[in-house]
């Protein structure tokens, strides 16, 4: 069972929700403390079921209800979509217009197909250890945005299981925001404009913005091992000349001419760069490095607030990851190919069964010990994913019972 083969999904999934969705933690992230009375009623979630057959619109009175709807229905993917003015499973039977889409949570899904202009090691829905770094690097970025420019404090990532990432932005002010905020926010967020077609499609103008200047601050750590060294971005007179199309004309026609003479990537970005030193107040330079390396958003997920996005803890139909939160303090650590697969758990546990009765057998020739049960996922590999998960709820449960008390003692309250 070491191995994914997308044929024993059906069979492994009914495992996976019986034992190891974390149902509990979840459960409270959707709740929010109970911040309206019938939240939860009011969220949307979307299953996915085997042969592609899409059900929307349901909602459960609970969490241990969506929970037993889960092992009954066992789904290739489960969406989370906005909570609403009446209760998404009835949406039938309420007048049309009445039945609206009050908030959700701020998401951001970014997609490496998106890339493909800038990188040669793979294409379409293939990654490597190589392009992963794009991950990173919008990660970061976006993160520090959020962050520092926004004020978020409650983001979870999350590796879609395939070949990209997703952002939850959590906070309560955040989920009530309207679609023209969160379309301001992604414009904002948003460097990288232009189609197939566009050659340049990073212009910068002075005085530089400090989002930019701060981006680039975290773009230029990675740029020379990404492009220059993964990519290779000016190894060949193919690739450099997609590069020295975004400098000035007579800066190209100067480069065109020593780049042949110069040894690798890295000896003609220090030849392009000095160039560029002579050429102020020419931006080429970050340009060029924002082009290959800034993140690249989907407008379109982040805008609508009735937009779904795939639920944290769903199995990928076609690689058989689950879709995990991402450890900030241990970001660049991050491996997508390191990630559990729905057949390595399944594993996992049957191992973890056999050695349990094992140590039952040997029990019964002693003493009885009562022994507390260990929850299923903490045997397996998404135990330390699944402690991401928790401590990113508790940190909001921390921040909402903080924000009680202040409002308690500016009210009076003692």
């Amino acid at each position: 069972m070491a191995g994914f083969e997308p044929g024993s999904l059906p069979d492994l999934l009914p495992l996976y929700y019986r034992r190891l969705f974390p149902h509990g933690p979840y459960g409270r992230w959707l709740s929010y403390g109970g911040v309206v009375k019938n939240y939860f009623q009011r969220r949307e979630f979307s299953f996915t079921l085997r042969d592609d057959i899409y059900v929307r619109y349901q909602s459960f009175n609970s969490p241990q209800e969506l929970e037993k709807e889960m092992q009954k229905m066992n789904p290739y993917k489960i969406d989370v979509g906005a909570v609403y003015s009446h209760r998404p499973s009835q949406c039938n039977t309420v007048h049309r217009g009445a039945f609206q889409a009050q908030e959700k949570e701020l998401v951001f899904d970014i997609d490496m197909t998106d890339y493909d202009d800038v990188r040669s090691c793979c294409s379409s829905a293939e990654i490597c250890s190589k392009c992963w770094t794009l991950m990173t690097i919008a990660i970061r970025v976006i993160d520090r945005a959020l962050v520092e420019d926004f004020g978020v404090k409650h983001r979870l990532w999350v590796y879609s299981g395939r070949r990209g990432v997703h952002c939850w932005v959590c906070d309560d002010a955040v989920r009530k925001w309207s679609s023209a905020m969160r379309s301001a926010t992604v414009e904002y967020l948003t460097l990288v404009k232009g189609g197939s077609e566009t050659v340049k499609k990073v212009n910068l103008t002075d005085p530089i913005h400090p989002f930019i200047s701060n981006s680039l601050s975290l773009v230029e750590p990675y740029f020379e091992e990404y492009a220059l060294v993964g990519q290779d971005i000016l190894g060949s007179n193919e690739s450099w000349e997609k590069v020295v199309a975004l400098v000035p004309e007579h800066i190209l026609r100067l480069l065109l001419r020593e780049f042949p003479k110069k040894r690798d990537s890295l000896q003609r970005w220090e030849l392009l760069k000095n160039k560029m030193d002579k050429c102020r107040p020419s931006h080429a330079e970050s340009e060029i490095m924002l082009q290959f390396c800034f993140p690249r958003l989907d407008i379109n997920v982040s805008k609508g607030v009735s937009h779904l996005l795939k639920s944290p803890f769903s199995v990928h139909p076609k690689t058989g990851r689950v879709s995990v939160p991402i450890d900030l303090q241990k970001l660049d650590q991050f491996d997508p190919f390191a990630v559990p697969t729905i057949s390595r758990l399944c594993s996992e546990l049957d191992t973890a069964h056999e050695e349990e009765e094992e140590d039952g057998e040997k029990e019964n020739e002693a003493e009885p010990v009562p022994k507390r049960r260990t929850r299923d996922y903490k045997k397996t590999s998404l135990a330390p994913y699944v402690r991401v998960f928790e401590r990113f709820v508790e940190e909001m449960d921390k921040s909402r019972k903080g924000e009680l008390l202040r409002k308690s003692d500016l009210q009076g309250d003692f």
